[in-house]
């Protein structure tokens, strides 16, 4: 049996899914949820098999929700059901961990086989296969890396330092005392670093500072 957590700010939706599924032995809703805090809540408190979670939703969209829970629940599977699949709302859904995503188009036999893909620990992105999504989580992180970069000089001189020791791997006892700095001011400046470059948590915050200084190190080798 397979335990279902379904999250859609539509009433209507949930009970077509809810109806759909009705009969089907091996799939069970367990509870369901309006919004991206509400999806959240009902995760801890039921800790379904899985999530079938819209992206667009109040309070806290699907692919915020589904980062918090994941960040607690590594194990956690989600499959990600929208009216909206363009490659820019896959990329939203990968990024927040999911493992799938399909149409609300989609027909009842797609969606029971999607659903048990994912809850299996497989993938499943609107049949696209692994190069394909590859090549568009590339595309999207170029661009992503392009817009950051120019937000580069936003920053002021010591918070670039900053950038580049985190790049290096130091933590912020250890850049505070390459700094000759409190650790308390080195947060306040990895939380300004994070909100200039659009970044959305340290992790991918140090993702960043790696890359920015493996392509500086480039750079250099270039003119040397």
């Amino acid at each position: 049996m397979i335990r279902i957590l379904l999250a859609d700010d539509h009433n209507l939706f949930r009970e077509g899914i809810i109806s759909m599924l009705k009969g089907e032995n091996e799939l069970r809703i367990v509870g369901e949820a309006g919004n991206g805090k509400e999806l959240i809540y009902k995760f801890d408190f039921l800790r379904p098999d899985i999530i079938l979670s819209d992206i667009n939703m109040p309070v806290k969209s699907g692919p915020d929700a589904v980062k918090q829970i994941l960040d607690k629940n590594k194990e956690a599977k989600v499959l990600f059901l929208s009216q909206f699949t363009g490659d820019d709302y896959l990329y939203s859904v990968i990024k927040s961990g999911a493992k799938g995503l399909i149409s609300k188009n989609c027909m009842k036999d797609d969606l029971i086989f999607a659903i048990k893909e994912v809850c299996s620990g497989r993938k499943y992105f609107n049949k696209k296969s692994d190069k394909e999504l590859k090549k568009i989580i590339k595309r999207f992180e170029n661009l992503e890396m392009k817009q950051m970069h120019l937000h580069l000089n936003l920053l002021t001189p010591r918070e670039k330092e900053v950038l580049m020791l985190v790049g290096e791997g130091l933590t912020s006892d250890q850049i505070a005392e390459r700094m000759n700095l409190s650790k308390r001011t080195i947060d306040t400046h990895r939380y300004r670093i994070i909100h200039s470059l659009g970044l959305q948590s340290v992790s991918e915050l140090i993702k960043f500072a790696v890359l920015n200084n493996l392509e500086e190190k480039r750079k250099n080798q270039l003119y040397e």
